[in-house]
């Protein structure tokens, strides 16, 4: 029989590992969440602690850049002290820089402590990774990967709904200070379910590596950050993109040619993990990008306030709900990358009504188009993270989890920045039509050209995946091999491939 047909149904998961999952995602929400919930805020903040809106900017940039520079680490981390171990003292950091910026009483003091709240949000997500997947068991891994994928896809949708809530009723210490009771939760949660582990040979660290890497994608994700505020072609964004670059192609160049590097990037010679690697960049640029874009036509063209924009983008979630209640269970029985081609499939056609926006456009209309496009990116992101898991030796698991994570954020960092760029240069296009809801309703509808276009970017890739996918499955019934390695196949889906590979982690 073809193992590309359906698989057959994937055991139950057991109730402790939904405990885990519980912990997971309730550390990933906050880490996440944090990444929106701020952005509605800066302009209080700039009233409140008397700071220009340049300066309070990087209140987010600093919390950004925080992540961006930790993540690299977190695989060498967690051999080395024990992934559990490792998130305790991520979700201590968070809920400690967290209450921190509820105490701020400067912009200095806040930014300082955003950057402290970011170092314990990085390392938050992808050792939360490796814990999920490892506590799945051998048949679950695409039902465990859509419980990470919940925060990821919901956050950008409630953030700044849950942020314009807490502004108007409560404060702009609310938004920071929440975190502390979920996070002292989830740590006594964490220290109490998830299954301890021994720290393992994690070899010396590449110290030099950790510099190039850390500080090259810092001032990638700078540059980005910048285009908020600078021309796209000024000094201040080029010569950071410039330099980070630079910074990062140092590092691949030395992870080429030393044998333990900090992040094995010899892992983009697999066809199916450089694949899903695409993918999920190209599928974090068109989402996180896209949602930056739709809050800001419901409030310039619409005329409505945070909270009811924040009410009027909420069915994205409901369909991403939706989907990440199936993703899990089709990757099982029909393969990841088949699951993400249908889903980038479905975000692409979602995201054609977008396009034909008018000022009068129907919020009938626009709700039922962002359900769809929700039910796309939930079928998407996370089956293209587990095609990318599934196909890895245990070895390699540590250094995947940090590149797909890093590869997301700084994805979503360019769909954020060329959109804006794109809007901003299609509202100055208008002149004195600038006030007209209708032109600027088309303004708007043009952008969406661009976010169609990188969704067809990401359809590409996940095609290749579902080949390649196709292949190793025809190749393992013929020859009875895994072709990770020497040991039998079987009929074993990629989810058992890639929990067995975490499994011998521990």
């Amino acid at each position: 029989m073809a193992t590309t047909t359906a698989k057959a149904r994937p055991a139950p998961i057991d109730p402790h590992v939904k405990k885990i999952a519980i912990v997971i995602v309730l550390g990933a929400i906050m880490s996440v969440l944090d990444t929106t919930i701020v952005n509605v805020a800066l302009d209080t903040l700039s009233r409140d602690l008397n700071s220009p809106l340049s300066d309070i900017q990087w209140v987010a940039t600093g919390y950004l850049l925080s992540l961006a520079a930790v993540i690299p680490i977190t695989g060498w981390a967690s051999t080395r002290f024990g992934a559990r171990r490792l998130y305790v003292l991520s979700l201590i950091i968070f809920t400690l820089g967290s209450a921190l910026c509820g105490l701020a009483t400067s912009s200095g003091e806040l930014i300082a402590f955003r950057v402290i709240q970011g170092i314990g949000g990085g390392m938050i997500m992808p050792v939360g990774q490796m814990i999920l997947v490892r506590a799945a068991g051998p048949k679950n891994l695409g039902r465990i990967m859509s419980f990470i994928g919940v925060p990821i896809v919901l956050a950008p949708v409630f953030g700044p709904t849950v942020g314009g809530l807490l502004l108007e009723h409560v404060s702009w210490e609310s938004i920071f200070l929440v975190n502390v009771p979920i996070g002292v939760i989830a740590v006594f949660a964490t220290m109490r379910l998830l299954p301890k582990d021994l720290p393992g040979d994690a070899g010396k660290l590449d110290a030099i590596g950790l510099v190039l890497v850390a500080v090259g994608v810092t001032a990638v994700t700078y540059g980005l950050a910048q285009t908020a505020t600078h021309d796209i072609g000024s000094a201040a964004v080029v010569g950071p993109l410039v330099a980070g670059l630079v910074l990062v192609g140092l590092f691949i160049a030395r992870a080429m040619r030393i044998p333990n590097p900090l992040l094995n990037v010899r892992l983009y010679g697999n066809r199916a993990f450089a694949a899903a690697s695409m993918t999920t960049f190209a599928l974090g640029a068109a989402l996180f990008g896209a949602m930056v874009i739709i809050p800001l036509y419901f409030q310039t063209v619409r005329g409505e306030d945070a909270i009811s924009t924040g009410l009027l983008v909420g069915p994205q979630g409901i369909g991403a709900m939706v989907a990440m209640g199936l993703s899990g269970r089709l990757s099982d029985r029909f393969g990841a990358g088949r699951v993400t081609v249908v889903g980038v499939s479905i975000t692409a056609i979602a995201t054609v009504p977008f396009m034909l926006l008018t000022a009068n456009t129907p919020y009938a209309a626009t709700s039922a188009a962002m359900v769809f496009r929700g039910l796309g990116v939930g079928l998407s992101m996370m089956p293209a993270m587990t095609a990318a898991f599934s196909v890895l030796k245990p070895s390699e698991i540590n250094h995947a989890s940090p590149q797909l994570n890093t590869l997301q954020r700084v994805g979503g960092s360019i769909g954020v920045a060329v959109l804006t760029v794109v809007l901003q240069r299609n509202t100055d296009d208008l002149g004195s039509r600038g006030s007209d809801p209708s032109a600027l309703a088309g303004a708007f509808g043009d952008v969406y050209w661009w976010v169609l276009g990188v969704t067809l970017v990401a359809l590409i890739p996940a095609f290749v995946l579902m080949r390649v996918e196709r292949q190793r499955s025809r190749e393992a019934e013929a020859t009875g091999t895994d072709p990770r390695d020497d040991g039998p196949a079987g009929d074993a889906p990629a989810g058992e491939r890639a929990s067995e590979a975490l499994e011998a982690l521990a």
